[in-house]
C-alpha cells in the first residue's frame, strides 16, 4: 500500500477501466467517475461491446473483484492466467496497465497469477507479469486516479490522438 492509499484519501476500489482511461485521457477518468456517460452511439463503443460478447465465446466471461471486471480466466500450460481481450494494440500501454492493475488487485487478495492481453483482430497475444517496476507504476497511477476522482472539477481538455474517436468528445469540444 502506498502513502496515498494508506493516508485514507480514498479506500474505494478503482475499476480497471479508470486505469485504462487515465493513460488515454485523465478527463475521461473524471467524467466516468462522476457517472457522466459517453455517447452510446459511438461506433468504437459498439464494436468493443460486440468483441466482448463474441470473442472467446466459450470462455467464462467477466470475473469481478473490487469493482473491476476482468474478461476471463484461462489455463495455459497448467497455469491460471487473467485474460483481457482488446480490439487493438494501439493503446498497448493502457492495456498493459489495466491488466497489471487486475494482477495487483488479485495479488492484494492473495492470488498470484500472470496476465495475457489478447487482440483477436490482430491475432496477437502478450504476456504481462507483475514485476516490482510495473507494480510501482500501477500504485502511482491508482493514486493519480484517486486524486482526479475526488476533484471538484474535471481536468481541462487536452487534444490528443485519441480525441478523434472518443465517445466523450462532446464533453470537451462541443
Amino acid at each position: 500500500m502506498n502513502q496515498t492509499e494508506s493516508s485514507g484519501e480514498s479506500n474505494v476500489p478503482i475499476p480497471g477501466t479508470l486505469i485504462w482511461y487515465y493513460m488515454i485521457c485523465p478527463r475521461q477518468v473524471w467524467l466516468m467517475a462522476h457517472q457522466l456517460n459517453p455517447d452510446e452511439d459511438n461506433p468504437d463503443l459498439g464494436y468493443g461491446r460486440f468483441l466482448q460478447r463474441e470473442a472467446y465465446r466459450r470462455e467464462k466471461k467477466e470475473v469481478s473483484l473490487d469493482r473491476s471486471k476482468m474478461d476471463f480466466l484461462d489455463r495455459v500450460h497448467g497455469e491460471m492466467i487473467v485474460v483481457e481481450v482488446k480490439k487493438s494494440s494501439r493503446a498497448i500501454e493502457s492495456n498493459r496497465l489495466q491488466l497489471a492493475h487486475y494482477l495487483l488487485t488479485l495479488e492484494e487478495n492473495g492470488i498470484y497469477v500472470k496476465g495475457e492481453l489478447r487482440f483477436p483482430d490482430e491475432r496477437k497475444r502478450e504476456t504481462v507479469i507483475l514485476d516490482d517496476q510495473l507494480r510501482q507504476h500501477v500504485l502511482s497511477v491508482r493514486a493519480a486516479v484517486r486524486r482526479i476522482m475526488v476533484d471538484e472539477n474535471p481536468p481541462a481538455p487536452q487534444k490528443t490522438k485519441w480525441c478523434r474517436s472518443c465517445a466523450y468528445a462532446f464533453f470537451c469540444w462541443a
